[in-house]
């Protein structure tokens, strides 16, 4: 079973940082719009649609990848301090009333969507159209994944249940955690308060 999940989790990571280069498209094209708008007075009547649609590809496409790696952000304050099997609870409650049906209901009508759009050929309203049909289809693609690793989790809450503890996720890049990084280092606050070389700049020339 275990070897499944870390098997979707590695799905989800590998769709989630290909789908990342668009960042990098974007990037680019922002800026040779700039450039041939301001500097050789040439704009694009399509370059803010592809924006709009780059940037619809990196929002969606992250979804699965950010809940493998339980980045979703969490409202509830006190969840951490809750013990695991409360915790399972909580999430596999949420799943079942509010993921799965929202989840299915953006992927099915995603995929009608993108049915309609193909049907007809659809295109932006502008003087140089793009098509907008296969964009649309990441919609269903991108609902499909998340159904999947959504599935995974619930599949985690009940392995959680049953054993009381999480079992374990694909490694992959984390925040860097200030106090965990002084436990690394055995650095100390007043290690650094006394060593003025760790200090910031402007705070070793107040001290001196």
């Amino acid at each position: 079973m275990q070897k499944a999940l870390l098997a979707v989790d590695r799905l989800s990571t590998f769709v989630g940082k290909a789908s990342a280069w668009s960042a990098v498209a974007l990037t680019l094209l922002i800026t040779w719009e700039v450039f041939s708008r301001y500097v050789l007075n040439h704009p694009h009547g399509w370059v803010l649609d592809a924006q709009i649609m780059l940037y619809g590809v990196l929002f969606m496409m992250a979804g699965a990848y950010t809940l493998a790696k339980n980045g979703h952000v969490r409202g509830d304050v006190l969840y951490g301090f809750f013990r695991p099997r409360t915790q399972a609870t909580i999430d596999l409650t949420l799943y079942i009333v509010f993921f799965l049906p929202g989840v299915v209901a953006m992927t099915w009508a995603g995929w009608t969507f993108a049915q309609e759009s193909l049907a007809i050929r659809e295109t932006t309203f502008n003087a140089d159209p793009l098509p907008i049909y296969p964009f649309k289809f990441v919609i269903p693609i991108a609902g499909a994944f998340l159904l999947l690793q959504g599935l995974v989790e619930i599949a985690r809450c009940v392995i959680c249940l049953r054993d009381g503890v999480w079992p374990s996720r694909e490694a992959d890049v984390e925040e860097v955690d200030v106090d965990k990084l002084k436990e690394m280092v055995h650095v100390s606050d007043d290690y650094i308060g006394h060593d003025k070389s760790l200090l910031p700049p402007a705070q070793r020339q107040e001290g001196a």
